[in-house]
């Protein structure tokens, strides 16, 4: 569990996210969220806190925005358990504890899946009956959407112009990972859909797949649908074609000739090199590649393979500047700029909780 005590000026709220970290860590190892709970209230005694906002990985078609807080938001969350039932369970009881810690502080939720609210629907809807998408919610909701909102915002920073102005393909790569296109500041497409499985190779699931394969592993091994897709959750990705999910592994493996792992990260870039093409199909022109989260910011290697594979659409990296992480990547006067965003997402959060109490 992560957690950060972030203070923010008012001139911070809406602003460049410029807010001091007060605190903050990770908890891991204890025996239940309660006992993480109780570490990070032990963690943060005595300091002053106004307001606690909570990252929910699946808003629905409920949510589009961040919302306060109530016993009637909680209900609606649990309604939606069925479209992530590895993440909202979690966050629900994050927020439920969290309420008993600090039951005087307003609580905010801000979703992962809200930044795609403004995709239109020929990006959102599958071509499935139209009975699956009005009562069953079936449809492209998208994830890491605090993530890709904040790094667009940075980028328009570091390129000196207004977001609106911009067409950005921004890749947030790390043991999850996704894809978005972004005109204007508002995502009109990105890969993970209906749940986080769909989309790019992550290090443990499958992204794109045939849904086929479900029905035939499940007939072929005697086992049920929902043991196939756990695996495809939970054992697939880049574990499953080489037994490893962490890419810095992985890229050892490749330096000292192991085939799988070689073939892993060919199979983890080349889907990334796929999007890139779709989605400056999508947008019609594109003004920079964006890379954030922990493999696009720290793998010079796998944004090396990446733009490789697309230096004739315009994205051409210097070497020297991708292997030192600076912001800018790409080399100078590029067609199309390459950049290296670190994200933060818990300022975002911050900012954005702030911004609805205010």
């Amino acid at each position: 569990m992560k957690y950060q005590l972030i203070g923010l000026a008012d001139d911070d709220v809406g602003g460049d996210l410029d807010g001091e970290t007060l605190a903050g860590g990770v908890i891991e190892e204890v025996s239940d969220r309660h006992a993480a709970f109780e570490q990070i209230a032990g963690a943060l005694a005595g300091q002053r806190v106004d307001a606690i906002g909570h990252r929910v990985v699946h808003g629905g078609d409920v949510f589009s925005a961040p919302v306060l807080i109530d016993d009637t938001v909680v209900d609606a969350l649990r309604s939606l358990v069925p479209l992530a039932p590895l993440h909202n369970p979690a966050n629900i009881d994050g927020i439920e504890i969290a309420r008993r810690v600090w039951p005087d502080d307003p609580q905010v939720a801000v979703f992962d899946t809200a930044f795609h609210a403004t995709l239109p629907p020929h990006a959102f809807r599958y071509a499935v009956p139209e009975a699956w998408y009005r009562e069953h919610g079936v449809r492209r909701y998208g994830f890491h959407g605090t993530s890709h909102a904040y790094v667009a915002r940075r980028a328009a920073v570091v390129l000196g112009r207004p977001l609106d102005d911009l067409a950005l393909i921004t890749a947030h790569l790390g043991n999850g990972a996704s894809m978005a296109a972004i005109h204007g500041g508002r995502s009109i497409d990105t890969s993970m859909g209906l749940s986080p499985l769909e989309g790019l190779v992550m290090g443990t699931r499958s992204g794109d797949i045939d849904p086929t394969v479900v029905a035939h592993v499940a007939a072929a091994s005697g086992r049920s649908a929902d043991d196939v897709i756990g695996e495809l959750n939970e054992v697939s990705g880049l574990r499953g074609l080489c037994a490893d999910s962490d890419m810095r592994e992985i890229l050892e493996r490749r330096a000292a000739g192991d085939g799988d792992a070689a073939l892993a990260f060919d199979v983890f870039v080349y889907r990334i090199r796929k999007y890139v093409g779709a989605y400056l199909a999508a947008l019609g022109r594109c003004d920079a590649l964006v890379f954030t989260g922990g493999i696009g910011e720290h793998s010079h290697d796998v944004r090396a393979a990446v733009c490789a594979g697309v230096e004739h659409l315009g994205f051409a990296i210097d070497d020297e500047r991708n292997r030192h992480s600076d912001v800018i990547a790409s080399v100078e006067h590029a067609e199309r700029a390459v950049l290296v965003v670190p994200t933060d997402e818990e300022h975002s959060i911050a900012e954005q909780t702030a911004a609805l109490l205010a």
